[in-house]
């Protein structure tokens, strides 16, 4: 059954959200003196000398106490007389420009400046490696999303590790954004592979744009196995909800029902339009009771509105459940909310079978009067029953013959006038023989 599958998913792709790393994970290492003590060690890097070190070392001060401006301002003294640093030292410039332009909140700044570190021959590889990578996660918060690519190109070309989880979702990320769904998901498929090698619980957020994909993908099937996955992991009541959903659009709806059932027992169904889907998933299996009461409680409880189509749709629910008398209740709160006599035609139809004649007349021709009936001759024909079991001949007679013109209804309404001119007959001889 399938219901929301418009809104779901429209909302379900736009919750598939890029989560940035954090500002410390995004840079890479910038303090000054863990830099000098590799830098010592590494043979293959110039050395970073003690004037410089002071000099970086003060614009640091100044940027961690908060004066950026003034930060920024030590560091251009320094790149004033880069002509006479080493690579490596104009790499450490760099990367304080690189990450006061971060914390300022302006990434294209920051991304060139981080560039010029890894343009410069001789560093470290370890500082080579983070800046490339913290150059993709920036251009991702830039919304540049090739560049992401291209990054991460660069990282692994001169990564001799195995890669982290961290790179496939960076990856799958840029994909994503990129509507390259295939390779997007191939990516997060990588990286939560690996987490669930190493015993650890994805995070959230990867199931998220897992699940996006592989709805832009149309497998549904897959859609599925993840919402099952991310119920399982962390319990939320729109990932029950959409797991309800998806069910129904895969044709499982004993499993839609219990998963919506099992979500309203735990009150996780607290929108209107949930509470409605669960209604309809009642009716739609024959719990036509439970939809009712689903229903009216959402609008006593003011969730839902108290609507003319909500009233109706509890009573067309008690009349599925065989509770009929209750049914007339909702239908006159809905006929009383509407212009058409709809509403009124279908109570006047109940009340027949309730035997509840003259109210059934009543609903009938208030029905008629206020029109706009999608099936006027069954007004009519819950109208000549009526006055039929008042042993209102002619007036059930005369609704017949209304009946009769509508070709929906015209044998069955010539089929009635005849006996009701028939018993007409037969109580006009009965009456004669008794005076």
């Amino acid at each position: 059954m399938k219901l929301l599958k418009t809104a779901l998913f429209c909302s379900l792709a736009l919750s598939a959200s890029v989560a940035l790393p954090s500002v410390v994970s995004m840079l890479p290492g910038v303090n000054l003196a863990t830099a000098y003590a590799e830098e010592v060690k590494t043979k293959r890097v110039p050395a970073l000398r003690e004037k410089v070190y002071s000099q970086l070392a003060r614009a640091q001060k100044l940027a961690d106490d908060g004066d950026a401006k003034a930060g920024l301002a030590a560091l251009d003294n320094i790149n004033e007389r880069s002509s006479s640093m080493n690579s490596y030292e104009k790499a450490m410039m760099y990367n304080f420009y690189g990450f006061i332009y971060y914390n300022e909140n302006d990434l294209p700044k920051a991304i060139a400046s981080f560039e010029k570190v890894v343009a410069e021959e001789e560093i470290p590889e370890s500082l080579r490696l983070s800046t490339s990578f913290s150059l993709a996660q920036l251009a991702m918060a830039n919304s540049d999303y090739n560049k992401v690519l291209d990054f991460l190109a660069q990282w692994d070309a001169i990564n001799t590790k195995p890669k982290t989880d961290a790179y496939y979702v960076l990856k799958s990320q840029a994909y994503y954004q990129l509507k390259d769904y295939q390779n997007g998901i191939d990516n997060i498929n990588l990286a939560i592979a690996q987490s669930d090698s190493e015993g650890k619980q994805p995070k959230e957020n990867w199931l998220v744009l897992q699940r996006a994909m592989y709805y832009s993908l149309n497998q549904t099937d897959n859609v599925v196995a993840v919402l099952e996955r991310m119920v399982k992991l962390y319990n939320k009541p729109e990932y029950w909800v959409q797991l309800g959903g998806m069910y129904g659009e895969t044709g499982k709806e004993k499993q839609q029902l219990a998963v919506l059932e099992a979500a309203y027992q735990q009150g996780f169904l607290t929108s209107k339009s949930d509470l409605r889907q669960l209604a309809q998933v009642y009716l739609y299996n024959g719990l036509a009771f439970k939809a009712a009461d689903v229903m009216s409680k959402a609008i006593e409880s003011g969730v839902a509105e108290k609507s003319a189509k909500n009233y109706a749709f509890i009573a067309e629910a008690m009349v599925q459940a065989k509770e009929d008398n209750k049914s007339v209740t909702y239908f006159a709160k809905a006929a009383e909310l509407s212009d058409h006599g709809k509403y009124d035609q279908r109570m006047a139809e109940v009340l027949v079978n309730l035997e509840q004649f003259e109210d059934a007349a009543d609903a009938a021709r208030t029905a008629l009067d206020k029109g706009s009936l999608d099936f006027e001759s069954n007004a009519y024909v819950a109208l000549g029953m009526a006055q039929y079991s008042m042993q209102n001949f002619d007036a059930s007679i005369l609704a017949f013959e209304q009946a009769e013109k509508h070709k929906k209804s015209q044998r069955l309404a010539e089929q009635w006038i005849k006996y009701v001119k028939r018993e007409k007959l037969h109580a006009e001889t009965l009456r004669t023989a008794l005076l």
